[in-house]
């Protein structure tokens, strides 16, 4: 374990109490303590082992692992170190069938809290793996050991009853193993319990707009250069105090400004709370006000063109001919993601409650969205900007060599210009301004 000293203490546990009570909160070389206690099977005398440990984006924790070297039990527990949270906590995640990786996912489970698995109509209640640090994996292979426990006794007293068990754990092992797919949801009122947060894709795309989201939310300065702007290296990442908009707890936002070539000047923003975990990113145009529009057209024809970057503004709208459909200009906000991102996070949903003809029209429509998605026809991807400060990444060095994309610029309409609030803008007095300081500056200059 990371902080373990080369010689471990045998101490008293009011030793290890004023121990980490008195502990720097940004000492991470904490020691590990042990005390002698007893083993509750064998009766004889175990070691407890404490650490106290911080989990990233979440807070610290004491791990208290028991070991009997005569009878082998063991077991080990989680407690909470810090203030009581304010709020509760809900983490729901789908796991899809066939990935150990999202299984293998660390959970913090508190005394509180409760684990429930709709598909099965599973719970596991507050008072079974109290305290615990596993993974996904790990608990319900746990639930189906202890459920498995007492299956003999059982087909004794009442055999329907562990037949229907011995039914329930194959569903059980098979959402361990990953052989089904379901949905993974711990409630905990206190707020004390924690679902890891991996960040699963891949950096992808001339830009890398996601490794770059991921790098700028990590504070990964090395990784910003490398994969946000591989054209040229971000400025000097600037960090200025802010409030969380989940839980109102103080963080810290980050932000840089660069150039993008072929586009424009881009101020990158991002947040990120040691709390509760939220994280946000934003993207804003820098520089002035382009005079005119501009219409972005890309002919998806490959997968490869699914990886190409966007950068779609919060003035800019959406199109795909193909599907019929059209997003207006503020839908989505500001957003840096990849033409299959930007097609993806809609996030078109519909319910039990809706009628026949209208639940078929969306079933079409989904059915031809996942057709353009897989590439199995060539689409178009239409961005229109009055602004002009949207952008989708070249497939080539020259932009001019990439001929399934195309830009056009336009006048923008009085209607447009009034919707922006550019026809109420009077530059004037800061035109006289300007022009009278710099007259001055020449005349300096002269003398």
């Amino acid at each position: 374990m990371e902080g373990r000293d080369n010689k471990e203490q045998i101490v008293d546990v009011r030793s290890v109490v004023e121990a980490i009570s008195t502990a720097d909160n940004n000492d991470i070389n904490v020691p590990l303590y042990e005390v002698e206690s007893l083993c509750m099977r064998c009766r004889e005398n175990g070691t407890t082992r404490f650490l106290l440990t911080l989990i990233p984006h979440f807070r610290k924790i004491l791990l208290s692992a028991f070991e009997c070297p005569h009878c082998g039990e063991r077991n080990n527990e989680v407690q909470f170190a810090g203030e009581i949270q304010p709020r509760g906590c809900c983490y729901s995640l789908d796991i899809p069938s066939g990935d150990q990786k999202i299984l293998n996912r660390q959970v913090v489970k508190s005394e509180s809290a409760t684990i429930k698995i709709p598909e099965l109509d599973f719970e596991i209640p507050p008072e079974a793996q109290r305290g615990s640090l596993s993974t996904i994996e790990g608990i319900l292979v746990r639930a189906a050991d202890e459920l498995q426990a007492l299956q003999e006794e059982r087909k004794k007293v009442d055999p329907k009853t562990a037949e229907a068990i011995d039914q329930f754990l194959l569903k059980l092992r098979a959402c361990a193993a990953g052989d089904s797919s379901f949905k993974f949801i711990l409630d905990d009122p206190a707020g004390n319990s924690f679902i890891e947060n991996l960040s699963r894709r891949e950096p992808h795309g001339s830009v890398g707009a996601a490794a770059g989201h991921r790098a700028i939310a990590q504070s990964n300065s090395a990784e910003i250069a490398e994969a946000i702007f591989r054209y040229s290296a971000p400025e000097e990442v600037m960090t200025f105090p802010s409030t969380c908009g989940s839980c109102a707890s103080s963080c810290e936002t980050r932000m840089f400004v660069t150039n993008i070539p072929y586009f424009q000047e881009v101020i990158v923003m991002a947040s990120t709370c040691d709390s509760c975990g939220y994280r946000n990113s934003e993207l804003k145009p820098g520089g002035r006000i382009p005079e005119k529009g501009k219409t972005i057209t890309l002919c998806v024809k490959n997968a490869n063109d699914l990886s190409r970057d966007v950068i779609k503004s919060d003035t800019a709208g959406v199109k795909v001919p193909e599907l019929d459909l059209e997003l207006a200009s503020g839908t989505l906000g500001g957003i840096v993601t990849t033409v299959e991102g930007i097609e993806r996070i809609h996030g078109f949903t519909f319910g039990d409650s809706l009628d026949g003809s209208k639940k078929s029209k969306w079933q079409d429509f989904k059915l031809r969205l996942n057709k353009l998605l897989n590439v199995e026809e060539p689409w178009t991807l239409i961005l229109d900007d009055a602004l002009a400060n949207s952008f989708i990444a070249p497939a080539t060095d020259n932009i001019k060599d990439d001929h399934q994309l195309s830009y056009e610029e336009y006048e923008r309409s009085w209607e447009q210009n009034e919707e922006l609030g550019l026809n109420d803008i009077d530059t004037s007095s800061a035109d006289a301004a300007y022009d009278s300081a710099q007259t001055t500056i020449k005349e300096k200059t002269r003398e």
